[in-house]
């Protein structure tokens, strides 16, 4: 059977083949696509991909703690840092988002749970057959995007929630003719 058809160089299928859609748990890991989803927008994936590796240099590992102390040195080294998408309103925002995010972890204990109960602790299984039928926002994504920003979140629209929630298994959007449908459902 054919993976999804969005897969196709070799970023994309590792990509495609281990992580996407796996359901995550991991605060850190959470912060991380949280991070790059927002970077993402406008741009494609691939391009974010591409990237990655130095995102996670430059952004301390995703450690939230360490990018909310991030000052205005740190900023302006970012947006000097050819290896990561510099757009002055994503880097602000990623350091403003660990904030929010850590303002998160000590109301719920972690983003994990905060995340995770907007589905009551499981996976949103799609059956989807085309890529024409996965939808760019989901009345659910737009929920938890109105609650990001009321927590003061940015870059966290209901489409850029959507891809995190698809990236980190909250909703499976594998076609049905994928193998990692079954592997996830």
């Amino acid at each position: 059977m054919p993976r999804c058809p969005w897969a196709k160089n070799e970023l994309g299928i590792a990509y495609h083949d281990a992580e996407w859609g796996s359901p995550v748990h991991d605060d850190r890991t959470l912060f991380e696509f949280l991070i790059l989803e927002g970077a993402q927008a406008g741009l494609s994936w691939d391009t974010i991909l591409k990237k990655r590796d130095r995102y996670r240099e430059v952004y301390a590992g995703f450690d939230p703690r360490a990018v909310a102390a991030f000052g205005a040195r740190d900023r302006a080294r970012l947006l000097r840092d050819a290896g990561i998408v510099r757009n002055r309103l994503k880097v602000e925002s990623s350091v403003s988002n660990a904030e929010a995010f850590l303002a998160v972890q000590a109301e719920h204990g972690s983003f994990d749970a905060y995340l995770w109960a907007f589905v009551d602790g499981s996976p949103i299984i799609n059956r989807r057959r085309r890529m024409a039928d996965v939808p760019a926002e989901t009345e659910l994504s737009k929920t938890i995007s109105r609650d990001l920003k009321r927590r003061d979140f940015r870059f966290v629209g209901p489409t850029i929630i959507y891809a995190f929630m698809q990236a980190v298994g909250i909703v499976n959007d594998h076609l049905v003719t994928c193998p990692r449908h079954a592997e996830l459902a």
